[in-house]
């Protein structure tokens, strides 16, 4: 009985300990919360610290002639911290003064919602004390200028809470030229496209870091603990300018007069494989035309007609017809094991092969194609295999180029048809830039040059890398065949019968090619359900003597489409183009200025920190007479460079930009509170308010560029 009692007191005693020391806990930890709560917190923010990203100015992209085709500009995301210690001490005094001002001010600045509904918004984000209440994303200098002067923005971070992180936004100076191929740089880079995606890694740079301790409310810089950024390096391109305006309007007239579906240009340099433009346009809901997809490296599709150049190769290079081999059309309709070819037009009987590729006969080489390689078909697809007809083009937007399609005669899919009808240019599927490719390689000797948009990569103006042309294929043929092609694709445009001869023949510069005109199966319904479809191609270079620049040219039409041939669609398209850039580039009347030693004086405008880095990178002794400021005017005379001070440096005074590159002169204007329009490209000659006077703040300033 002792025992059980003695054991009975024990039990009791711990536990009347633990309650105790429970009690002892839970009073600490209330003390603790309540009464050093602010002092534990305190001490702990002050011992915070963390690393910052500090992001790199990404690079610009540049035409092969120096215009700026994609740039940066700084834009600015306003947050607010409404959990910060100076906006809610005093039980919120500052914020209730101050909200229905700031909330005026908001409404008339961005104009995207009524003064009572800022208010509304902003006082229930402060009774949920929202720590990073997104107010704005992406606005301009300008709006963020006259941000920083309004009622409560304008006592600082930690009274405020407003937060402000500046970024860059990427523009394209030239609008939707190139748009497509130039492409899109995104937050998310895993979502960019065109350049902009290929070539992020030397665009983007390399992001710094800074040391930040959390000190009196807000972060504060580590001294001497900051890896400064690595700026992106710039891109220049193969792209013309010229060429990419000329070929974008010449197509847009054809689509749009013609209700086409979708379309592409490419104009390749001959001896180079540089591609000089690349436009690429389709319909969109509204009926409008964008540069929605990248169709002439990015979509592949059965070719027509275009393809009897590989056919006639292959039929030429196995000796087995020469340009002279009389070949019986049939009429133009022959049955080939249960499915008839047809030719467009009809009563053709026996003419050359040299005849029946001007006159685009389907029947013609349906008939040679199955008399000599239907039973040795892995002869003719070796041929489109050494041809690259079934292999990636190369070109440097690798994420977009699309997959050509050449069958295996081991295939399920192949037929006794299949040779006749590949043999046409059905059966297969090649991209606008794969067949390009080829006819260039005809151009050019017999050498296929690999296509390419990059020439080089510049850092301040100084080539790191330079990008050469690469010849992928030698000889796509023999010498003798060489000469039969080119004598084939010119009687296209030069003789009487040729499909390309109404359209193409009366130039003052000789013009080689081959059309096409292939039924285009839509909507997966096959090709003889319900009015045809066409796809319209025409592929050539010219001058044909001395080939320069080869164009492939391919238009999907709709039922709407009154002209569907094509020499009247994409025949009409090559001509505009390769009449404005023979007239510019190639004709002989061109006037070839003398070179000479540079004396005369230029004077440009910048930034002081751009200067430096220039003249500091290029080792050129420069001198500087200005004490103060952040942009700096340079006057440049015989290799000697002197800096001075931008005039008009007052805040209310309008600056003189004349001679300013754009990226510069907007830079400077939004700075100063202006909205700025622009016109042209280049360089700033002209601007709607004259340097030196007054202006007001969100005042209208227009430049012309030269």
């Amino acid at each position: 009985m002792e025992v059980k009692k003695d054991i009975l007191w024990r039990v009791y005693l711990c536990f009347l300990v633990m309650i105790v020391l429970g009690i002892l806990v839970i009073g600490r930890a209330f003390y603790i919360q309540q009464f050093q709560g602010k002092y534990w917190k305190d001490m702990g923010n002050n011992m915070h610290v963390k690393y910052l990203p500090i992001y790199a100015d990404r690079g610009s992209i540049y035409s092969d002639n120096g215009e700026m085709l994609s740039t940066s500009v700084p834009v600015f995301d306003v947050f607010i911290d409404f959990g910060a210690e100076g906006l809610r001490e005093k039980a919120g005094k500052r914020f209730t003064e101050n909200i229905d001002s700031l909330s005026i001010r908001l409404a008339d600045l961005f104009k995207d919602r009524t003064a009572a509904e800022y208010s509304k918004d902003l006082k229930l984000a402060y009774a949920n004390e929202d720590r990073y209440y997104q107010l704005k994303k992406k606005i301009n200098y300008s709006m963020y200028e006259q941000l920083r002067d309004f009622p409560l923005v304008r006592l600082g971070r930690n009274k405020s809470g407003f937060i402000i992180e500046p970024r860059d936004k990427r523009i394209n100076p030239f609008g939707l030229l190139a748009n497509r191929t130039i492409g899109l740089s995104r937050d998310d880079s895993s979502k960019n496209v065109g350049l902009e995606q290929r070539y992020d890694s030397l665009l983007k740079g390399k992001t710094g870091q800074r040391l930040v301790r959390y000190i009196a409310g807000a972060y504060m810089p580590v001294e001497g603990a900051e890896m400064e950024p690595e700026n992106g390096k710039d891109i220049i391109t193969t792209l013309d300018t010229y060429m990419q305006d000329v070929a974008e309007e010449a197509l847009m007239k054809m689509m749009s007069g013609n209700n086409s579906k979708h379309g592409t240009v490419i104009v390749m340099e001959t001896a180079t494989g540089k591609i000089k433009a690349i436009a690429n346009l389709g319909i969109q809901p509204d009926g409008s035309y964008a540069e929605d997809l990248n169709y002439g490296i990015g979509k592949s599709t059965e070719p027509g007609s275009i393809f009897k150049l590989a056919t006639l190769l292959s039929l030429l290079d196995d000796k087995y017809v020469d340009v002279n081999t009389i070949v019986n059309c049939e009429g133009g309709a022959k049955n080939f094991y249960g499915l008839t070819v047809h030719d467009s037009h009809k009563g053709t009987g026996s003419v050359t092969v040299k005849n029946a590729f001007a006159m685009s006969s389907n029947v013609a080489f349906a008939k040679l194609a199955d008399q000599y390689y239907h039973n040795q078909p892995a002869k003719f697809i070796a041929h489109l295999h050494a041809l690259r007809l079934d292999t990636l083009t190369g070109v440097d937007i690798t994420a977009a180029s699309g997959m050509p399609n050449i069958k295996k005669a081991n295939s399920k899919y192949w037929s006794a048809t299949t040779i006749p009808y590949m043999a046409h240019g059905y059966e297969e599927q090649v991209t606008p830039l794969n067949m390009l490719m080829l006819y260039n390689a005809v151009a050019n000797n017999g050498k296929m040059m690999r296509p390419y948009l990059v020439s080089a990569v510049k850092e301040y103006g100084v080539e790191l890398q330079s990008i050469q042309p690469q010849v992928l294929v030698n000889n796509i043929c023999s010498p003798e065949t060489l000469v039969q092609l080119r004598q084939c694709l010119q009687a296209v445009v030069d003789s009487a019968h040729g499909t390309g001869h109404k359209v193409l023949y009366n130039t003052v510069y000789p013009i080689a090619g081959k059309t096409g005109t292939a039924v285009t199966a839509i909507d997966n319904r096959g090709y003889n359900k319900g009015a045809k479809v066409y796809q319209a191609s025409f592929i050539g270079y010219f001058p044909a003597n001395d080939p320069k620049y080869s164009i492939a040219v391919v238009i999907q039409n709709t039922r709407e489409s009154k002209k569907i041939y094509g020499a009247d669609v994409s025949g009409t398209v090559f001509k505009e183009i390769s009449d404005k850039i023979y007239a510019r580039y190639l004709s002989k009347n061109q006037y070839t200025p003398v070179a000479v030693t540079d004396s005369l004086p230029h004077d440009y405008y910048g930034l002081k920190n751009d200067w430096n880095s220039i003249f500091g990178f290029l080792k050129i002794p420069f001198t500087d007479s200005a004490l103060s400021g952040y942009w700096r005017m340079l006057h440049w005379k015989n290799q000697t460079g002197t800096l001075e001070n931008s005039p008009a440096a007052a805040a209310t005074i309008t600056p003189n930009v004349l001679g300013m590159g754009l990226k510069d002169a907007v830079y400077l204007l939004e700075n100063m509170g202006l909205k700025v329009t622009v016109t042209g490209r280049g360089r700033v000659m002209n601007q709607s308010l004259a340097a030196g006077t007054n202006f007001n703040k969100s005042q209208n300033i227009a430049l012309i560029l030269n």
